[in-house]
Formats: structure tokens, sequence, C-alpha cells
């Protein structure tokens, strides 16, 4: 509770005049946590991080995160390498913000962490826009999230303390939503933040075209996934129509959308359409969602740096045919991409899988 409050607070002096004027990626605060695997403190040095973002529209934001680092000094030559994690769906509620569930040893992707942290190489955990800090969450907005995962690279470098090089090599992790996040972040790298030393981008079950992944998930079993996206790109576009259209079943299920966790959210409404929400037909294909959709459409610009793509051909959430498109659309622009499938593997096999290969391709990179 006073770590929230702390967070409120810090981020009623961001919006002031003098600190929107900070540059993306600026240490907001810093402050020594105690993260958990399971019962146990990890044996790691780690920080609550505060930090300068951008939102979808350009505008100063603040983010959270946790930056994690091992313990044993690095000792194999240069600066040590840090990997900028973004997290799959935890969900809109602020309890489900990683630095939470890190620092009460629930955290779903400690796996994956773990064998970054035991090559030695330090990991920032984004919280992204409005999870863990006032605000409705951005939940799918790929732009609010590349912003937020390379802000996160260029915060912990400045955390005292921590040795982290702001040239040191960094590569960047995510599968799902986070695969989304991280795919945005290398398409945003070289204009956004050309200063951060991205390696390499591992990101898998990537939801490139929304468009087609609510096609894929209208009258899915996980359909709360649907409204918690739309709640996300209301809570982003401020001119996309969600909340004003809502009939009361829907502002009842948004409701509880924006409370809930990973497991609450997909099942928040089993088998339901969009249109049983709202009063307006067909609004997906309203111009003004349709432009916000189109500006996270990934798959225009090339990456600076190298790719690792994968996805599950059985992804029942995000279609096989759109991770495929992605890899098409960048091997078009001439990026250099590694394309990984995994035959037979749903979603959540997918990264089981999929995962640990991704984290060992970026382990080549440095």
């Amino acid at each position: 509770m006073l770590r929230r409050l702390l967070v409120a607070v810090a981020l009623l002096f961001v919006t002031a005049a003098p600190a929107a004027q900070a540059e993306p990626g600026v240490l907001l605060e810093q402050q020594p946590t105690t993260v958990f695997a399971g019962p146990f403190p990890a044996p790691v040095k780690a920080w609550h991080l505060l930090y300068r973002s951008t939102s979808a529209t350009g505008a100063p934001n603040a983010v959270s995160g946790t930056l994690l680092v091992p313990q044993a000094p690095w000792l194999r030559g240069g600066p040590r390498p840090l990997i900028t994690y973004a997290v799959g769906t935890h969900g809109l509620g602020d309890q489900c913000a990683p630095s939470n569930l890190l620092a009460h040893g629930i955290e779903n992707e400690s796996a994956l962490l773990a064998q970054a942290l035991t090559q030695g190489w330090a990991v920032v955990v984004t919280d992204y826009e409005g999870l863990g800090t006032p605000g409705t969450h951005t939940y799918a907005v790929g732009r609010s999230e590349g912003h937020a995962v390379l802000d996160a690279a260029r915060a912990a470098s400045r955390v005292t303390g921590a040795g982290l090089s702001p040239s040191g090599p960094v590569g960047v992790f995510g599968y799902s939503q986070g695969g989304q996040a991280a795919a945005w972040a290398a398409e945003l790298q070289a204009t956004y933040a050309p200063s951060v030393n991205v390696v390499g981008v591992a990101a898998g079950g990537v939801p490139a075209d929304l468009n087609a992944v609510f096609a894929s998930n209208d009258g899915g079993a996980a359909f709360g996934l649907v409204l918690g996206a739309a709640t996300g790109f209301a809570a982003a576009y401020p001119d996309v129509p969600f909340t004003s259209i809502l009939n009361d079943r829907g502002r009842e299920a948004v409701n509880r959308v924006t409370l809930a966790c990973t497991l609450e959210l997909g099942a928040a409404a089993p088998f339901a359409h969009l249109q049983d929400f709202v009063t307006t037909p067909d609004p997906i294909h309203d111009p003004r969602w349709q432009a916000r959709l189109t500006e996270n459409y990934l798959g225009t610009v090339a990456p600076k740096a190298p790719v690792y793509l994968y996805h599950g051909t059985l992804d029942e959430l995000i279609p096989f045919s759109v991770g495929a498109g992605l890899r098409d659309r960048w091997k078009a622009l001439g990026a250099r991409v590694t394309w990984q499938e995994f035959p037979l593997l749903e979603h959540i096999a997918g990264v089981s899988i999929g995962g640990p290969a991704a984290m060992t391709w970026l382990g080549t990179k440095f």
C-alpha cells in the first residue's frame, strides 16, 4: 500500500510541467526491493523503478518496473548485458503488475527470468503504462508497450548501484502481449531510442494484426481478452468510441475486466461476441477504430536489430498466419529474421517450449 502511494505521489510530480519535459527513459524514482522465487527471496539485487516514458499518442507518462541484477560481478569482459523483458498478458488490475507479483513470489514467467539471470545478465521488467500506476492499463496497444520496453532499458542503466552501462548490450524479450511489445520495441528503436544498444529481439506469439486477432477471438472461449483490448485502446485513444456505446451488460463486463488478472480476464465472457456488449452495430469497423488499429499494425518498419520470431502452429489465440505474416513483411523490408515455428503447439505451449530457445538465441548476440 505504501509503495502504491509513493508511486501515485511521484506520478503527480511527473505530470507537473518541469518533470513532463524530462527526456524519455529518465529515472524518476528507484527503491530497493526484495523479489521472491516462491516463498524464498531471490538471490539478486532488485529495485522498483518509476521512469519517464511516452504514451501511444506521444504524451509523457510514468511507467513502473523492476530491475533484477545478479549478485555476482560480471567478469566476462565489457558491460553486463541487459534483457528488457516484456511479460505476456497479466491483466488490467494494478495487483496484476509484474512488480507486485515478483514482490510476492507469484510471477508466472519467473523461470524465463531465472534463465537470463543465471547467465549473469541483468533483467528489467516493465509494468507497462497504467499497470501498477494510476490510470487504466493500455492493454494490447503496441506503441505504448514498445515505448515502455525501450525506456525501461534506458532507466535501468541509470540506476545507482546497479553497475549497468548506457552503452551495454541490450536484448529484448517477450511473448504474446510481450511479443507485441518486443516487436514494437524492435520497430521503434531506431527512431525512438537510438542510443539503446539493442543487439537482438526475441518475440513470440505476436499479435501483429489486431483485426485478424479480433476476428479469430470474437465468439471464442477467451473472448474476455477482446474486451480487455478494447478497454486498453479506449484508455490510450480518447477518440475511439467504446465506453459511450456500451450497453448494461457491456458496462458490467468492462468493470470486471478492468480489475481482472490473466485467468479472470480470459474467462470474463466465454464465447461471447463484441456485438453482445454494445449498442452500435459492428463498432470495430468504425473509421476511428480502424485508424488506431492501423497505427498498431506491425510489419511496416524493418527492425534495425536481428530478430528471432517464433509461433506455435496450433495457436488458438494468435493465429499462426498472423505470426507468419509478420515474418513475411519484415523479410520483404530487409530485416534479419530468424523464424522458428513449433508444430502442434498451442499458445501456452508455444512459450513453454519456445521461450527457453528464444532466450538462448538472445545469448548468442551478447
